[in-house]
């Protein structure tokens, strides 16, 4: 059984390094914290001084980190990956990055005969914890064949999305979606509740049309903007802005032009400017809460009661 090492215990990588544990692959762990570190090493994980000591131990190695300056840093810099890391080792970096990061790593990795890939994730953090991911990987297809058992212990939906690169693409594109998304979410709750309809009746409204089977209605509202609750944050505000962003770049240099999601940037970066960057990506809906001069609260809704509404009333939209 292969090797992992993991870099970047946080938000995210904490729930799946541990799911890589508890599926009995032996573990190399690294997190700038002692603390983040300390339960994977109780549990028989070994600890590593640096990322080049973490490559030179493992077969395969992953980065979460917050972003692209990060993972160029862990991976490149004089104790970084690429330093120590072996003649057929492998390393995926599970963080949101634009494309052009690694299509720049990937041919320093070959030239030691090692591989890079991208993988990032989407699930948030209980998906991380739960093992409910969808990871979408770039890179060669043999070396996805090969890592692909890894990735299923901490992930239920992976899949190959093509070259180097590719990965990352589908994942800002994705990402991109989501957020338009939630603007779109954010003025059509306003606007019902404003009009006089309770909260809990517009969402089974939409899961049982033709917005719920598209799969657009956010889950996660229920949790966060029905109770006025943006903490636990599943995802960062300033995570989710940092990702928004690389998408409009990414627009900018494929000339694509992203109006939504130029709206839906500059709707992030106010909220940001708030000080809610540790704060849950949700709370973007107060802004449009104040200025349509509502709040969207249903603190008692039934959410698995709604969602078996959905499944046994399909609706035709």
């Amino acid at each position: 059984m292969e090797t992992i090492g993991f870099i970047g215990l946080g938000n995210m990588g904490a729930g799946m390094a541990d799911n890589i544990q508890k599926a009995g692959y032996p573990l190399i762990v690294l997190d700038v914290r002692a603390e983040a570190m300390r339960p994977f090493v109780e549990r028989g994980a070994r600890q590593a001084a640096s990322p080049a000591d973490v490559a030179r131990r493992s077969d395969v190695i992953f980065t979460s980190l917050p972003g692209p300056r990060d993972v160029e840093a862990v991976a490149t810099t004089r104790d970084g990956i690429l330093a120590g890391i072996r003649s057929g080792g492998m390393y995926l970096d599970l963080s949101t990055c634009g494309p052009s990061l690694i299509r720049r790593l990937a041919p320093l990795f070959r030239q030691k005969g090692a591989s890079a890939l991208d993988a990032p994730v989407s699930g948030g953090k209980t998906g991380a914890a739960s093992g409910k991911l969808a990871v979408m990987v770039g890179g060669d297809r043999a070396d996805y064949d090969r890592v692909k058992p890894v990735l299923d212990a901490f992930a239920d939906n992976v899949f190959y999305a093509g070259d180097t690169g590719a990965g990352s693409v589908c994942k800002l594109a994705h990402n991109m979606v989501n957020h338009i998304m939630r603007q779109a979410l954010a003025e059509g709750f306003t606007l019902g509740v404003k009009a006089g309809v309770a909260p809990e009746v517009l969402w089974e409204c939409m899961r049982r049309g033709a917005v719920g089977h598209m799969l657009l209605l956010h889950e996660g509202l229920p949790s966060t903007v029905f109770k006025g609750r943006f903490e636990p944050p599943s995802m960062f505000l300033s995570a989710g802005r940092k990702d928004i962003a690389l998408a409009t770049e990414l627009g900018h240099e494929y000339d694509v032009p992203l109006p939504m999601a130029n709206i839906a940037e500059e709707i992030a970066s106010r909220a940001l400017a708030r000080g809610w960057g540790d704060k849950d990506l949700g709370i973007v809906f107060c802004l449009q809460e104040e200025a349509a001069g509502v709040q969207v609260r249903a603190p008692g809704i039934d959410v698995q009661r709604a969602a078996r509404v959905v499944a046994t009333n399909p609706g035709a939209g």
